[in-house]
């Protein structure tokens, strides 16, 4: 399996997310990054992605670009199916619909109920497909996935796969799980929390802030534990179940994080960032800055490809 298909020049994906007051400027990053030949552009779960889609479509020329992910407890299904339609048409094709269940404590303070997140994912992709005559030719489907049981369902009634916060010691038996006939046309990439800088305790810090609200999760704690790190996963659950939660950051060892996070000099990165696309899932830098916000962190991520 490779990247070079959706990466002709090797580059990442890069995520980009609408901050109120500063959409404009991610417009624009959002330009050079299409300028510049990055593979794609990753707009995160959070509030409006598909506003900020509709926004790629006509601030890019040639870079494809994706929800990553809408949560499927938001809208209906045909009214996504219709948005994504009109996306892949006003884009001419750059437009892909990754999907994903999100996380209970996200949906609750939402005040929505969630289901069996299996069963739900099947019912929604199915409800989408099934909504093409209103919205017009679809574009391919994506999942967000951690675990093998999302994965076998992304393979069997979508287009491909999105992690998040993946383990690189581990993705290779997960892409192993990919049908020798679908390894050049079934898609596979992964939000990858990334800060440049030399001084990695600097950068690591920034990534236990990051991860701190995902170790909270059972869903993420299970897939990690499952990637090979049980024993880290076992002491941050006795430390939230006895009130202990200001010794999360000590608990998150350097081995787990730098498996899953990319901190580094400029060419550590670089060589980070490669190892990913080398097991065949294209890498979504997911950018932070010691010294900044997203907009001085994605111009970090530009210096390095310059």
């Amino acid at each position: 399996m490779t990247t070079t298909g959706f990466s002709p020049t090797g580059l990442p994906a890069l995520s980009v997310i609408g901050v109120p007051g500063k959409r404009t400027a991610i417009l624009e990053l959002a330009a050079e990054a299409d300028r510049r030949g990055f593979a794609g552009l990753a707009s995160p779960g959070v509030h409006g992605n598909l506003a900020l889609c509709g926004s790629l479509a006509h601030a890019t020329n040639r870079i494809p670009f994706w929800t990553s992910i809408q949560p499927i407890y938001h809208s209906h299904p045909t009214e996504v199916a219709i948005t994504a339609g009109h996306l892949a048409e006003i884009s001419g094709g750059r437009f892909r619909l990754g999907l994903g269940v999100s996380h209970a404590p996200a949906m609750e303070r939402l005040g929505i109920d969630t289901g069996r997140p299996l069963a739900d994912m099947r019912r929604f992709v199915e409800g989408v497909r099934s909504s093409e005559k209103a919205a017009g030719a679809l574009p391919p489907i994506w999942l967000a996935t951690l675990r093998n049981k999302m994965l076998d369902l992304a393979l069997a009634h979508a287009d491909g796969a999105i992690w998040a916060n993946a383990s690189l010691s581990h993705m290779p038996l997960q892409v192993a799980r990919v049908p020798e006939d679908r390894r050049d046309s079934f898609f596979l990439a992964n939000m990858v929390p990334t800060v440049v800088d030399a001084d990695k305790q600097a950068a690591r810090a920034i990534h236990r802030r990051t991860l701190g609200g995902y170790v909270m999760l059972p869903n993420y704690r299970n897939y990690w534990k499952q990637a090979g790190y049980e024993s880290e996963m076992t002491a941050i659950e006795e430390a939230i179940s006895t009130g202990q939660r200001d010794r999360l950051p000590e608990l998150m060892t350097d081995a787990w994080l730098d498996d899953c996070t990319i901190s580094g000099s400029a060419g550590e990165v670089r060589e980070h960032l490669d190892a990913w696309s080398a097991t065949g899932v294209l890498p979504i830098a997911v950018m932070s800055s010691t010294t900044g916000g997203q907009a001085k962190a994605i111009g970090e991520l530009f210096a390095l490809y310059a």
